[in-house]
């Protein structure tokens, strides 16, 4: 045998059999998208949480399969004989060493047997039943995993969500803005080329502009992909149009009511790492349980008919039945080295448990402290914002009074638009840090009634009220104007 590569036809129908096969099956985007529908989506069609329910369902399979070695064994056998003479022997006095019979034969040359039997191996069952218990561990070890899937993913679709968000406004009022900066630019340089004017302040108008601009540009740097981002953690094209919902800024954010000390003992109970780790000390301890009963002894019960059609037979057909013990010493002497094993295998498992433990106390501690810091700098943005808007409230006023000019109007205006940005940005920042609270906790951030065969609408509306039960001011908005 040789390596055989695959030919560039068969590449090409597998590549347009993924292609059209990633965003196959998916509903329709009909109207612009809100977060909850953002997340509906993720939960649904993401094809990283897909393949994790897909690991778990493998795994539930997998137990299901397990199951049937804890049966007996049923075993069918067709043997067909045949020999070129006849078969026979002769007998021989083991006393006087005479032959005492002629060579006689007592079975045909061609032969045909059947039998059916059934045996049951009661250490096989006991090390069955222990490795289904080991299968249903990996079931639940499976969960965990789709858990922290879900949990991560929910975290990046709220934290591109509304990154997008602020880019889309970001980009609406640039649009706008673009042309007038450019004039009030291209004036400022005539002036100062011009020498009808000191040239300092001109200069100094330049540099005013393209200091903005350069903020705003560094800001939208990440920002411009959050849509695609977000795309690709709902699983649409990265072309493909769609809008988004643009919420109100003004929304109240409540603090974190539970301490530090409640919030660290629902992380220890919830975070799905720690709970990896159970689930592998109990899995270890099972294996001790195997090993031990490996050593003993088998014990074999076997029950069968048979058939031939040797006409020699007295009996052609008959039932057999019986027991067979056997013992491997070998075992019984390895039996040490393996609960050494074992053992180190516990210890290990528990030192991942504590310095889990100290990492996710880190995280909550963390986590508390970022929502309490983005929380202030929000309300910092909020302040900043309100007292820009009342300068470009002042300094329009006075441009239409003839009292100041065009290039303060539109630097005030571009002012205005780096300093929603900034408000943007800042709240984009705080639901970052809220998802992470939830997150560091380990509390699930879907239901577990909920399920992936509900509609987008459906699934929004349970996301949505989920949600606003654990204090989420946009989806309390959305819940009281319904």
């Amino acid at each position: 045998m040789s390596p055989q590569p695959i030919s560039p036809e068969a590449r090409q129908l597998r590549a347009d059999q993924l292609l059209a096969q990633v965003t196959s099956d998916q509903e329709p985007v009909v109207a612009p998208i809100d977060l909850y529908s953002a997340m509906a989506r993720a939960i649904k069609y993401n094809l990283d949480y897909r393949v994790e329910v897909m690991e778990q369902a493998l795994r539930v399979k997998e137990l299901d399969l397990a199951h049937y070695d804890m049966l007996p064994k049923v075993v069918g056998n067709l043997n067909y004989n045949g020999r070129s003479n006849e078969p026979g022997s002769r007998s021989k006095s083991l006393l006087t060493g005479k032959t005492s019979l002629e060579p006689s034969s007592s079975s045909e040359r061609n032969q045909l047997a059947t039998d059916l039997t059934m045996s049951w191996d009661v250490l096989d069952f006991g090390l069955s039943y222990v490795r289904a218990q080991q299968r249903a561990d990996g079931v639940m070890l499976a969960e965990e995993s789709k858990r922290k899937v879900i949990q991560r993913i929910i975290e990046d679709v709220r934290a591109a969500y509304w990154r997008a968000v602020s880019a889309e406004r970001l980009l609406t009022k640039t649009r706008s803005l673009e042309a007038s900066t450019e004039q009030a630019l291209e004036h400022a340089h005539r002036q100062q080329h011009s020498h009808l004017t000191a040239p300092l302040p001109a200069l100094s108008y330049e540099r005013e502009l393209l200091t903005i601009r350069r903020d705003l540009e560094s800001l939208t740097r990440e920002l411009k992909v959050a849509k695609q981002q977000l795309a690709a953690l709902m699983n649409l094209s990265p072309e493909q149009h769609y809008e988004l919902v643009l919420p109100s800024r003004d929304l109240a954010w409540a603090g974190i009511d539970l301490s530090y000390d409640a919030m660290l003992k629902l992380a220890v109970m919830n975070r799905p790492e720690l709970r990896e780790v159970a689930y592998q000390l109990r899995n270890n301890q099972r294996e001790g349980t195997a090993a031990i009963l490996e050593t003993l002894p088998s014990l074999k019960l076997f029950a069968g008919a048979n058939y031939s059609d040797d006409d020699f037979l007295y009996n052609s057909d008959w039932v057999t039945w019986g027991a067979h013990a056997s013992w491997n010493l070998l075992k019984v002497f390895s039996l040490p080295a393996r609960q050494e094993r074992i053992e180190a295998q516990s210890e290990l498992l528990d030192a991942r448990g504590l310095a889990l433990t100290m990492a996710v106390a880190t995280q909550v501690s963390v986590t508390r402290a970022r929502y309490q810091l983005r929380r202030g700098e929000l309300d910092t943005a909020r302040r900043f914002l309100e007292v820009q808007r009342a300068i470009e409230d002042q300094v329009s006023a006075g441009y239409q009074a003839q009292h100041v000019s065009e290039q303060t109007l539109i630097r005030e205006q571009m002012n205005t638009l780096l300093a929603e940005v900034r408000m943007d940005q800042a709240l984009s920042d705080l639901q970052g840090a809220y998802a992470n609270v939830y997150t560091a906790t380990g509390i699930d951030a879907v239901d577990a009634g909920m399920s992936s065969d509900e509609s987008v609408a459906e699934l929004s509306a349970d996301l949505r009220r989920l949600w606003a039960s654990r204090g989420d001011a946009l989806a309390l908005e959305r819940v009281g104007r319904s």
